[in-house]
Formats: C-alpha cells, sequence, structure tokens
C-alpha cells in the first residue's frame, strides 16, 4: 500500500533530525499524491536533485515510493530552473530540502529495486 505524499514528506523529515540532520519542506503539493522532488545540499556549493522515477523504469509496482538522480553536483540556479519548468506542467509537487555532507542521503533509488528488503516496514525508507 502507498501512503500519502504528506505522510511520506512528513517521515522523511522526521527520520532526517532523527539522524541528527536537517530538512524542510519548502514547497507543500497535493497531501494525497503529490509528486516529491528532493533538493540536497552538499554543503559545498553544490546541489543534488531528486524526482520520482517514472514507472516505465520498473517492471512490477514497488510497495513503496521510487526515486531516481535527476542532477548531481550542480549549482542551485540549475535546480530553480527545473522546478520552475515542473511547476508550469504541475503545481501540485512536494519540495524536501535536505542538507547532507557530499550529498550522502538514504532514499529508494530506482536502481536498487531489485534489493527487496526483507519486511514491509523495510519498504518506507531504504536503512
Amino acid at each position: 500500500m502507498r501512503v500519502t505524499s504528506e505522510f511520506y514528506v512528513t517521515a522523511l523529515v522526521r527520520r532526517i533530525f532523527a539522524d541528527n540532520g536537517f530538512a524542510a519542506i519548502s514547497q507543500k503539493g497535493s497531501p494525497e499524491a503529490g509528486a516529491i522532488y528532493i533538493i540536497v545540499d552538499r554543503l559545498d556549493g553544490s546541489f543534488d536533485f531528486y524526482g520520482p522515477a517514472p514507472q516505465a523504469m520498473f517492471m512490477a509496482l514497488p510497495d513503496g515510493r521510487l526515486f531516481e538522480k535527476l542532477m548531481s553536483s550542480v549549482e542551485r540556479d540549475k535546480i530553480t530552473e527545473r522546478v520552475s519548468r515542473e511547476a508550469r506542467m504541475d503545481p501540485d509537487f512536494w519540495v524536501v530540502e535536505i542538507e547532507a555532507r557530499e550529498g550522502a542521503v538514504d532514499l529508494p533509488l530506482v536502481e536498487e529495486e531489485g534489493d527487496k528488503p526483507s519486511t514491509p516496514e523495510d519498504n518506507f525508507f531504504k536503512n
């Protein structure tokens, strides 16, 4: 079962804080099914940008959300431009900003789909 976007984002932010990190919701989207984008501040002047993985990238529907890295080690202006383009197509999306030295963020990525977690709870966030 897939949880709502609002629940997922709130849980993600709480998990980051529990790990002594910092995360903030910079844009709220549709509570039920808004797409979730994640901006990672690498704390060296560069940023990574993650977005929802297109469903065409995997054979079976996953139990949880999967992300793909859209940009890596880029300037903030490039991500701002990309977010603006997304807003023109569908304004009901979420943006979560996370500070993580060297971009070390633990997200379920589409490349890792073959690594099936052992319990349903592990599907919510990659541990």
